[in-house]
């Protein structure tokens, strides 16, 4: 992808990156569900996120290429383990137990949702109405086999509702994280899943939850450093490319992928619900890849770190010698006034 064209479609970079986090986790749900048949709620975490925190090791970058973390991001951190590595994964496990996975999985489009509206109410990102019609048809899209679900009985809904409680924790803990997007992603996804795994070892202890079987355990753990460790990696990336609200927005595709996997495995039929769902996700997506945003802006005097590169028109800081590559280190900006395509990355967070 040449540099020209990133430079005029911005989100397209973000967009990429929010969709690979999407097909890891995605894939990831109906997977849970096979693996995870008899497994307590609490263990399954445990053991997604004993495989998220592999990843996050092996995921680190050395101090002069990525930003560290600091101990004022201790409690964003605990926050973020509490709703997106304890109450999340909980209780989507607990619900995967009593539906389908594809419905399951097409329920967990509402997370996007939930993410852009957090992102809205803390961050004021700017969303335009390209960008909500793109949102509108890829949480549709999510939720049309929801309605073919609900004529299955209250048992399946009883399992979505506790899959709607787990994208309302992951959706806080995506709004939490985009303050975290500019530090090593390596060591936000080692962190985060440290804590969880641990809290969730230790409840699931407490309330005697049987370990599973060693078969089921390697593969919940191997789910885990993709769909969980990996995919966080990517959600993370892309958020410091263009924000919490569009990550989530993209993200939302992960839904589509778990069912038609689901399908896939024999889970459930092919219905036109599913093919309609999928056809109004591609429409939001490509909405996504292809959005552009360009006026004169400002950018006042500000100093933080974070990994940059400079040939990006924001980074002419000098250097004696000049770091090849991306590189890490405090800097500062002085005021600019100028035009170009930009989204609401971390030196776009003007009002509109």
């Amino acid at each position: 992808m040449n540099s020209a064209r990133l430079s005029h479609w911005p989100a397209l970079s973000g967009a990429l990156l929010a969709l690979t986090a999407a097909g890891l986790f995605g894939a990831s749900t109906p997977l849970v569900q096979r693996f995870g048949s008899g497994v307590g709620p609490l263990t399954t975490a445990a053991l997604l996120y004993a495989g998220a925190a592999l990843a996050g090791l092996l995921l680190r970058r050395r101090v002069e290429r990525e930003a560290q973390l600091s101990r004022v991001d201790i409690p964003r951190l605990l926050a973020m383990a509490a709703a997106g590595a304890v109450v999340g994964p909980v209780a989507l496990a607990w619900g995967l137990q009593r539906t389908s996975g594809t419905s399951a999985s097409l329920m967990l489009a509402l997370e996007a949702l939930f993410t852009a509206v957090l992102a809205w109410f803390f961050y004021r990102e700017t969303i335009g109405r390209r960008v909500w019609l793109a949102m509108c048809m890829l949480v549709f899209g999510g939720v049309a086999l929801i309605l073919d679900q609900s004529r299955g009985g209250g048992a399946g809904m009883l399992g979505l509702l506790a899959v709607l409680v787990a994208t309302a924790a992951w959706g806080l803990d995506n709004t939490l994280s985009r303050a975290l997007a500019e530090r090593d992603p390596g060591q936000v996804v080692l962190a985060k899943a440290l804590l969880g795994a641990a809290v969730t070892i230790l409840l699931a202890v407490a309330f005697a939850e049987p370990f599973p079987p060693l078969v089921a355990a390697v593969a919940l753990s191997a789910i885990g450093v993709t769909g969980y460790g990996l995919s966080l990696r990517f959600y993370l990336l892309a958020q410091r490319a263009f924000g919490a609200a569009r990550t989530g927005s993209v993200f939302a595709f992960a839904p589509f992928i778990g069912a038609a996997l689901a399908v896939a495995m024999g889970g459930q039929a092919v219905s036109w619900l599913l093919a309609l769902g999928g056809a109004l996700m591609l429409a939001g997506i490509v909405l996504h890849l292809t959005e552009t945003h360009r006026h004169e802006h400002a950018h006042e005097a500000m100093e933080h770190e974070h990994a940059h590169v400079h040939d990006d028109s924001h980074h002419d800081h000098a250097h004696d010698p000049m770091p090849e590559g991306s590189h890490s280190h405090v800097h500062r900006h002085d005021p600019r006034h100028h035009a170009h395509p930009h989204v609401p990355d971390a030196h776009h967070t003007h009002p509109h």
